[in-house]
């Protein structure tokens, strides 16, 4: 017993150590795949895997490093300052790294999280091959990696497993781990443990231990959901180490904002702030929810929203906490309207499938003579030498006449602005 409690968690027994093992990111490893191409040539350059957490990044960077004999450094950005940055770079350059097959891997967990100072640090010795970095981040790193680093790396995107990924995990669990492969289990039914690990391994192989560590002492072990939701309740704490909940808070708060209550909105925020969240990172899905679910029902959102990310980068936290706090409250108390995204969505769909259709000759400019003479301008009339400054010009392609890509939605500010879409298109927009 004493022995098993010695032991690394299961997601850490069970982490493989060759592409063989690894499962999952099909598109990117697969026979033939950019990165596997990468691997196999022994040609390393530096890149950043983007994706959402327990999908290998981390297993990903260790084995490409192992496959191709490469020095390993670590460093989380979390933790590292400028210096730590440094001394790696420094010991990379040392002679006995060199002695392997190419530069050493450098491999940055986290890396949204570096600052600017941190980032220029590593910009020389990317660029001149001294180390070859491999980024992993949750966030869009055009938004969170400054653009000279983005620009010598290239950036791939790995993917949530899906249930085949995570069944191939749970059977090898079950069959091969030291600890497991020793108890009598049966699974029943995988319902319940694929839907609460959400296309993560390290949750899903996180809750199969639960599961089979409440049984312990009996004799067999039964997975079923009824089992796995009675235990995911009882251990949530455990569930939750590492901070595997922090999407599922990031997701309550934007539906929160989105449903209009602000007292739950609020909580979530206290929940994101007091668990170390990146107070930008709040900021900015504020921006987002603002344009997104409160839109012309409320144009005032998206400026606050904005002066509160511009407010957030300047002061920091602790203070911080405040100005979150009043756009949160705000959002979540605005009337709320989706149709700016339909409207642009469905236009893009619409653009996508009519690339060839031509700009009417009246609305195209004519800065030549030649222009002129083919009929460019002619035609147009300029809204303003009109009464209302408005005159009834068709603007769309020719086949697309009469397309209402915008939906006024019923809140007060739309109504007005329906009022006049109306009086001014009375055939497109009837009733």
């Amino acid at each position: 017993m004493a022995n098993s409690v010695m032991l690394p968690p299961l997601p850490e027994r069970m982490r493989p150590d060759s592409l063989d093992l690894y499962v999952g990111q099909k598109h990117l490893v697969g026979k033939g795949c950019i990165l596997r191409n990468m691997i196999d040539s022994g040609n390393l350059s530096s890149f950043i895997l983007w994706g959402p957490p327990g999908v290998g990044k981390t297993t990903l960077a260790h084995i490409i490093a192992s496959t191709l004999d490469r020095e390993f450094f670590t460093l989380s950005a979390v933790s590292a300052g400028v210096k730590d940055v440094r001394d790696v770079i420094d010991r990379a350059k040392g002679g006995s790294v060199f002695n392997r097959q190419g530069a050493p891997v450098l491999f940055i967990d986290e890396i949204h999280r570096f600052s600017k100072s941190q980032q220029d640090a590593l910009l020389g010795a990317v660029e001149n091959g001294t180390i070859v970095l491999i980024g992993a981040t949750t966030e869009n790193p055009s938004f969170e990696v400054i653009t000279p680093l983005l620009s010598r790396c290239q950036v791939f995107v790995l993917k949530s497993l899906d249930a085949a990924d995570l069944q191939v995990l749970l059977d090898r669990a079950v069959h091969e781990d030291e600890v497991l492969k020793n108890r009598k289990i049966e699974v029943k039914e995988t319902d319940a443990l694929f839907r609460y690990s959400g296309g993560d391994a390290r949750k899903l192989l996180n809750i199969l231990e639960i599961v089979v560590d409440s049984s312990s002492g009996e004799p067999s072990v039964l997975i079923d959901n009824e089992k796995v939701c009675s235990c995911i309740q009882q251990n949530m704490a455990i569930y939750d180490k590492g901070g595997e909940m922090h999407y599922d808070i990031i997701s309550a708060f934007i539906k929160s904002v989105r449903g209009s209550d602000p007292n739950a909105a609020v909580y979530y925020l206290a929940r994101m702030l007091s668990g170390g969240e990146d107070p930008l990172f709040i900021a900015r899905r504020l921006c987002i929810l603002a344009a997104e679910d409160i839109g012309l029902a409320n144009p005032n959102a998206l400026l606050l929203a904005n002066s509160c990310f511009s407010i957030v980068d300047r002061i920091g936290m602790p203070e911080a906490r405040i100005p979150l706090s009043e756009t949160t409250i705000y959002l979540a108390s605005s009337p709320k309207s989706n149709s700016a995204i339909m409207a642009i969505d469905t236009a893009m769909k619409l653009a996508a499938e009519t690339q060839t259709a031509g700009v009417p000759l009246y609305l195209r400019n004519a800065p030549t003579k030649l222009m002129e003479e083919l009929g460019y301008a002619d035609g147009y009339k300029y809204a303003h030498d009109y009464p209302g400054h408005f005159t009834d010009l068709e603007f769309m392609p020719e086949g697309l006449e009469g397309t209402v890509l915008y939906e006024p939605q019923p809140n007060r500010h739309e109504d007005s602005l329906k009022a006049y879409i109306k009086a001014c298109w009375p055939k497109y927009y009837p009733g």
